[in-house]
């Protein structure tokens, strides 16, 4: 009985473990904590002031077949305006696949300051077989990181987006054949992400 109970609290604490995985992020997106941006749902609430910093952007692909770059590598923000980047996506490969983009921004502790309305990494996205697609970030850089002590001497913020493949592709990969072909089928429909437009070669 007494092993029955251990075996219980273990269950238990593996349990809350990975049930503590999506609290962590959502925490880490609402306060800019581990220098992950934050995720917001409006624009700048204040005017811009005159003081910009450069964003530089660093992409890079794991375990995808998949192309993957901004169409600038840098721009230069004013705080407290909005900006927009766009990304370019190709899937190289003779299939649908489903992708999900971390993200982050160096130095750690931009992240409290760097806000994005808008992103492709918000959710999973499809890319059909031989197809690029374009999207756009919305984002801006609240004022606040200039006065700051431990970010008004930082003249340039780095956004990182590793790719992975999704983890919710994954786990659609083994349920049952007829699941997997319906979810085949409905993949090689245009992805739905956000502003993601086909675009011609990479």
């Amino acid at each position: 009985m007494i092993a029955l109970g251990f075996a219980g609290v273990a269950v238990a604490m593996v349990g809350a473990a990975y049930a503590a995985v999506p609290l962590y992020r959502t925490f880490c997106q609402a306060t800019g904590f581990d220098g992950t941006a934050r995720r917001g749902s409006e624009g700048p609430s204040g005017a811009p002031i005159d003081r910009s910093v450069t964003v530089r952007f660093d992409t890079n692909v794991r375990g995808l077949p998949w192309q993957f770059r901004p169409e600038a590598t840098s721009q230069e923000v004013r705080l407290g305006a909005p900006a927009m980047a766009w990304f370019k996506i190709r899937n190289d490969s003779d299939q649908p696949l489903t992708g999900r983009a971390l993200y982050n921004v160096v130095p750690e502790s931009a992240g409290a300051y760097f806000v994005k309305t808008q992103c492709f990494c918000f959710k999973d996205q499809t890319i059909p077989a031989h197809t690029e697609m374009r999207f756009p970030v919305i984002f801006y850089v609240e004022p606040k990181f200039a006065s700051d002590r431990n970010t008004s001497a930082f003249q340039e913020i780095t956004l990182s987006y590793p790719y992975y493949p999704s983890r919710n592709a994954a786990a659609a990969a083994g349920a049952s054949a007829p699941a997997a072909k319906l979810a085949t089928a409905t993949a090689t429909k245009p992805p739905e992400g956000l502003g993601g437009t086909r675009t011609g070669g990479l």
